[in-house]
């Protein structure tokens, strides 16, 4: 069974399933994250949903370069989890099943082509205590330790 973080599902509620990549990415001692200030600020692990037909590494490169504008190398699964929550920016409740792989960033190319969305770069320890969601937290702290 893939671990849950967060709160447990609504007894009642329905939950689309929504597979995800993340990536936990190292580069001369500090982390490169994303900021999405909408639909409030929250500081994340680069990443997001794999569409219908892509392959999850396809995916991880994409939602990358879209978050944060690098490109990545050597990507490696770390593990997986789940969390339920509400997605308001597509008016949805969703299982997110997020698969979480470390890479590591080579080279920027552009600013994020994602709308809202800036760099961030922090080191590991403060990364495990800021970036936004549980799951995410525990995979920086376990990654880095």
């Amino acid at each position: 069974m893939i671990r849950r973080f967060g709160e447990p599902p609504i007894a009642g509620q329905t939950y689309v399933r929504r597979p995800g990549v993340y990536a936990v990415l190292p580069r001369d001692g500090q982390l490169l994250l994303t900021c999405q200030m909408t639909p409030a600020p929250e500081i994340q692990l680069p990443g997001g949903g794999i569409d219908p037909g892509e392959s999850p590494l396809c995916a991880l490169h994409r939602e990358v370069f879209e978050e944060t504008g690098w490109r990545i190398a050597q990507p490696r699964k770390l593990g997986a989890f789940r969390r339920f929550t509400f997605m308001p920016e597509y008016d949805l409740w969703a299982e997110k099943l997020c698969h979480v792989y470390v890479a590591f960033p080579t080279r920027a190319i552009s600013d994020p082509t994602e709308p809202d969305h800036s760099v961030i770069w922090m080191t590991p320890d403060a990364a495990a205590l800021t970036v936004y969601n549980e799951g995410d937290r525990s995979f920086v702290a376990r990654y880095c330790a």
